[in-house]
């Protein structure tokens, strides 16, 4: 299936906004929030603190009468110069390129699948600013295999949980982890798609070079296909 009959196929799977968090929050408390360089809020502190981080976060949604922000698909960001997991010397190599949604909203807040599936694959990734504790869910609907993942975890949100467990649309997965372990981050979800793992296994870029997105961008296609939060 090309790339643009699996984005409709990705469209058509729900007509309804499918829940990735509690479903205690409602859309109605959602606010779409920017974090690329154009934002020019993210001058006025230190982008490299976590601490400033929730600071920010929780001031923007409490002005914006929110309890979840939520956006950053194909965001070319500068939040990742800070780390050298994500550093090049070669600007057009560099990765800040962000390749899923991000929902910021408080610490231990549920994870839910977005789909039936089963668990294929998790980790810890440790890297300074990397997901931290992550899961990656295999869908199979009609004739069609991909994945969702889900980082920037809890710990215990991996520790009972076996390959191949299978999961309902709406399931509780985990719990979203503080700056302590999900990569040194305000607390959010990052939930990507993926069609092709390919050799991955509980991990998987989120994030592209200038030089690569031209492939990322029909590997991992824009996960609001699913949430359907700006429609």
């Amino acid at each position: 299936m090309n790339t643009e009959k699996f984005n409709q196929f990705l469209s058509q799977i729900s007509k309804e906004s499918l829940a990735v968090i509690d479903v205690q929050i409602s859309l109605e408390s959602y606010y779409p929030i920017a974090i690329s360089s154009q934002n020019k809020d993210l001058l006025q502190f230190d982008i490299s603190s976590s601490s400033e981080w929730e600071t920010y976060i929780k001031l923007f949604l409490e002005q914006n009468k929110a309890k979840v922000a939520f956006g950053g698909y194909l965001e070319k960001r500068n939040i990742y110069d800070r780390s050298e997991y994500f550093k090049n010397q070669l600007e057009n190599e560099k990765r800040n390129i962000h390749l899923g949604i991000d929902l910021w909203c408080g610490e231990n807040t549920k994870v839910l699948a977005a789909l039936d599936g089963e668990v294929h694959s998790f980790k810890n990734n440790k890297n300074y600013g990397d997901y931290g504790p992550t899961i990656i869910l295999k869908h199979q609907l009609e004739s069609e295999t991909f994945y969702t993942l889900y980082g920037h975890l809890t710990l215990a949100s991996i520790e009972d949980i076996k390959i191949g467990d299978l999961v309902l649309k709406g399931n509780i997965i985990g719990y979203l982890g503080d700056s302590s372990v999900n990569g040194d981050y305000a607390p959010h979800l990052h939930f990507q798609i993926i069609r092709d793992l390919e050799v991955n296994f509980g991990d998987y870029p989120g994030v592209s070079s200038e030089e690569n997105i031209t492939f990322y961008k029909k590997n991992c296609p824009d996960p609001n296909l699913l949430l359907k939060f700006l429609v």
